[in-house]
Protein backbone atom coordinates (compact mmCIF):
# COMPACT_ATOMS: atom_id res chain seq x y z
CA UNK A 1 0.00 0.00 0.00
CA UNK A 2 1.35 3.42 -0.92
CA UNK A 3 2.34 5.70 1.90
CA UNK A 4 0.56 9.05 2.36
CA UNK A 5 2.34 12.29 1.56
CA UNK A 6 4.30 13.48 -1.46
CA UNK A 7 4.94 10.97 -4.19
CA UNK A 8 8.38 9.35 -3.99
CA UNK A 9 10.66 9.61 -7.02
CA UNK A 10 9.83 5.97 -7.81
CA UNK A 11 6.04 6.50 -7.82
CA UNK A 12 5.82 5.23 -11.41
CA UNK A 13 8.09 2.28 -10.63
CA UNK A 14 11.70 1.47 -11.44
CA UNK A 15 13.11 -0.86 -14.03
CA UNK A 16 15.78 -3.08 -12.55
CA UNK A 17 17.36 -6.40 -13.44
CA UNK A 18 20.64 -7.69 -12.05
CA UNK A 19 23.37 -7.74 -14.69
CA UNK A 20 25.82 -9.78 -12.61
CA UNK A 21 28.46 -7.05 -12.47
CA UNK A 22 29.22 -7.56 -8.78
CA UNK A 23 29.40 -3.79 -8.30
CA UNK A 24 26.91 -3.95 -5.42
CA UNK A 25 29.30 -6.35 -3.65
CA UNK A 26 32.33 -4.08 -3.78
CA UNK A 27 33.38 -1.29 -1.50
CA UNK A 28 32.84 2.20 -2.84
CA UNK A 29 35.21 3.89 -0.42
CA UNK A 30 33.43 3.09 2.82
CA UNK A 31 32.66 -0.12 4.64
CA UNK A 32 29.15 -1.44 4.46
CA UNK A 33 27.89 -4.21 6.65
CA UNK A 34 26.00 -7.17 5.22
CA UNK A 35 23.62 -7.93 8.08
CA UNK A 36 22.15 -11.40 8.43
CA UNK A 37 18.80 -12.58 9.72
CA UNK A 38 18.43 -15.95 11.42
CA UNK A 39 17.04 -17.34 8.16
CA UNK A 40 20.10 -16.01 6.30
CA UNK A 41 22.48 -17.75 8.71
CA UNK A 42 20.55 -21.00 8.36
CA UNK A 43 20.53 -20.76 4.53
CA UNK A 44 24.29 -20.04 4.43
CA UNK A 45 25.03 -22.84 6.90
CA UNK A 46 23.11 -25.35 4.78
CA UNK A 47 24.83 -24.08 1.62
CA UNK A 48 28.27 -24.64 3.15
CA UNK A 49 27.27 -27.86 4.99
CA UNK A 50 27.96 -26.26 8.36
CA UNK A 51 25.91 -25.84 11.49
CA UNK A 52 24.63 -22.29 12.02
CA UNK A 53 27.10 -21.96 14.94
CA UNK A 54 30.01 -23.08 12.74
CA UNK A 55 28.99 -20.68 9.97
CA UNK A 56 28.78 -17.77 12.40
CA UNK A 57 32.17 -18.62 13.94
CA UNK A 58 33.87 -18.83 10.53
CA UNK A 59 32.16 -16.04 8.57
CA UNK A 60 30.43 -13.65 10.96
CA UNK A 61 30.89 -10.96 13.53
CA UNK A 62 28.32 -9.33 15.74
CA UNK A 63 27.74 -5.92 17.22
CA UNK A 64 24.83 -4.65 19.28
CA UNK A 65 23.10 -8.01 18.83
CA UNK A 66 23.26 -7.88 15.03
CA UNK A 67 25.10 -10.54 13.06
CA UNK A 68 27.04 -9.53 9.95
CA UNK A 69 29.47 -11.03 7.44
CA UNK A 70 33.08 -10.42 8.38
CA UNK A 71 35.35 -8.22 6.32
CA UNK A 72 38.75 -9.92 6.26
CA UNK A 73 41.71 -7.68 5.36
CA UNK A 74 42.24 -9.40 2.00
CA UNK A 75 38.68 -8.47 0.96
CA UNK A 76 39.45 -4.72 1.26
CA UNK A 77 35.82 -3.94 2.04
CA UNK A 78 34.39 -6.18 -0.66
CA UNK A 79 32.05 -9.02 0.24
CA UNK A 80 33.86 -12.09 1.52
CA UNK A 81 32.00 -14.22 -1.05
CA UNK A 82 32.77 -12.06 -4.10
CA UNK A 83 34.73 -14.09 -6.66
CA UNK A 84 36.69 -12.66 -9.60
CA UNK A 85 35.30 -9.21 -8.83
CA UNK A 86 31.89 -9.95 -10.30
CA UNK A 87 30.47 -13.25 -9.11
CA UNK A 88 28.86 -14.26 -5.84
CA UNK A 89 30.38 -17.49 -4.59
CA UNK A 90 27.27 -18.15 -2.49
CA UNK A 91 24.57 -16.73 -4.77
CA UNK A 92 21.95 -19.38 -4.01
CA UNK A 93 22.35 -18.70 -0.27
CA UNK A 94 22.79 -14.92 -0.46
CA UNK A 95 21.18 -13.01 2.39
CA UNK A 96 17.96 -11.03 2.23
CA UNK A 97 19.96 -7.81 2.15
CA UNK A 98 21.53 -8.90 -1.13
CA UNK A 99 18.28 -10.31 -2.52
CA UNK A 100 16.57 -6.93 -2.08
CA UNK A 101 19.32 -4.81 -3.69
CA UNK A 102 18.96 -2.00 -4.78
CA UNK A 103 15.70 -1.39 -2.93
CA UNK A 104 17.19 -0.49 0.45
CA UNK A 105 15.80 2.36 2.55
CA UNK A 106 19.05 4.32 2.37
CA UNK A 107 19.04 4.04 -1.45
CA UNK A 108 15.47 5.18 -2.00
CA UNK A 109 16.04 8.90 -1.80
CA UNK A 110 16.06 10.57 -5.23
CA UNK A 111 19.49 12.18 -4.83
CA UNK A 112 21.08 9.02 -3.45
CA UNK A 113 19.51 6.90 -6.17
CA UNK A 114 20.73 9.20 -8.93
CA UNK A 115 24.26 9.80 -7.60
CA UNK A 116 25.11 6.50 -5.95
CA UNK A 117 22.96 3.77 -7.45
CA UNK A 118 21.97 4.62 -11.03
CA UNK A 119 25.43 6.04 -11.72
CA UNK A 120 27.25 2.74 -11.15
CA UNK A 121 24.75 -0.14 -11.16
CA UNK A 122 24.26 -1.42 -14.72
CA UNK A 123 20.96 -3.11 -13.79
CA UNK A 124 19.13 0.20 -13.22
CA UNK A 125 16.84 0.96 -16.15
CA UNK A 126 16.85 -2.63 -17.39
CA UNK A 127 14.45 -5.54 -17.00
CA UNK A 128 10.99 -5.52 -15.61
CA UNK A 129 9.25 -2.60 -13.98
CA UNK A 130 9.09 -2.90 -10.19
CA UNK A 131 5.98 -1.02 -9.08
CA UNK A 132 5.86 1.48 -6.26
CA UNK A 133 3.83 -1.02 -4.26
CA UNK A 134 6.42 -3.78 -4.76
CA UNK A 135 9.26 -1.45 -3.78
CA UNK A 136 7.45 -0.28 -0.67
CA UNK A 137 6.67 -3.88 0.33
CA UNK A 138 10.41 -4.68 0.06
CA UNK A 139 11.25 -1.60 2.12
CA UNK A 140 8.64 -2.52 4.75
CA UNK A 141 10.00 -6.07 5.03
CA UNK A 142 13.50 -4.71 5.66
CA UNK A 143 12.21 -2.50 8.46
CA UNK A 144 10.73 -5.62 10.09
CA UNK A 145 14.10 -7.41 9.94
Amino acid sequence: MSKPGPKPFYHEGIRFECQGSGKCCTSRGSYGFVYLTGADVKRFAEHFSLSPAQFKKQYCGSKDGRVFLIDPPEARGDCIFLENGNRCGAYEARPEQCRTWPFWPENMKAKTWRREIASYCPGVGKGRLHTREEIEAILDSQEEN
